[in-house]
């Protein structure tokens, strides 16, 4: 079997990986304020075609808020939706960050992560010292393409002028990973920040 190309770049997911998430906190705060049992939110709450097009920026925070009204069974004003959503980040994986911040020295490090407007404009507000990590953050709402499609490891490959072959990409979903190395980039899926210091393990080891 022939060597894997040798790595050019990182390309390291943010939620999950960086930052915890923890939706339970997002229900929490919608049943505190709607009056409706979490676990009813939760049941109710669907991952779709509507909250990839949020995620692609194809539609505004206010389209969506309007969807999940009518979705969830629940009157919150936007103000009140936007504070559940926000609620999501739990901090940082401390662990993880340090790893990647450490690689970096050593090899162009850059993020790629689904999200919409609101939650990044959340992250730049509440963990800018975390993204200061990278040579540049993409964003699946800036780029209007998101993970797991081709075209959007394609899109990134261009912008940062490495082969994809050449990126070496973590990320806590499977079905990302997959995706990313249908697209020829190197992959790791993330389950604890052992995965990481493994995948990373060539430029720690240079530390």
């Amino acid at each position: 079997m022939p060597a894997a190309p040798k790595v050019e770049a990182l390309l390291v997911d943010i939620g999950g990986v960086l930052i915890a998430i923890d939706w339970e906190r997002m229900f929490a705060r919608w049943s505190r304020d709607s009056g409706k049992p979490a676990a009813e939110l939760r049941r109710r709450f669907r991952f779709e075609d509507t909250y990839a097009r949020h995620e692609r920026g194809e539609i505004a925070a206010a389209e969506y808020f309007a969807f999940l009204r009518k979705d969830l069974g629940v009157a919150l004003a936007d103000e009140e939706l936007a504070a559940g959503w926000d609620a999501i980040f739990a901090g940082e994986i401390a662990a993880t960050l340090a790893l990647v911040r450490e690689a970096a020295k050593r090899i162009p490090t850059y993020a790629f992560s689904n999200t919409n407007v609101a939650h990044k404009r959340a992250w730049d507000e509440h963990f800018p010292e975390a993204l200061a990590t990278f040579r540049r953050v993409f964003a699946s709402c800036e780029l209007g393409l998101r993970k797991p499609e081709r075209a959007a490891f394609e899109r990134i490959a261009r912008e940062i002028g490495v082969a994809p072959g050449g990126i070496l990409f973590l990320d806590d979903l499977a079905e990302n990973v997959e995706g990313a190395r249908a697209a020829g980039l190197q992959a790791v899926v993330v389950r604890s920040p052992q995965d990481v210091a493994d995948a990373l393990r060539p430029w720690l080891d240079a530390a």
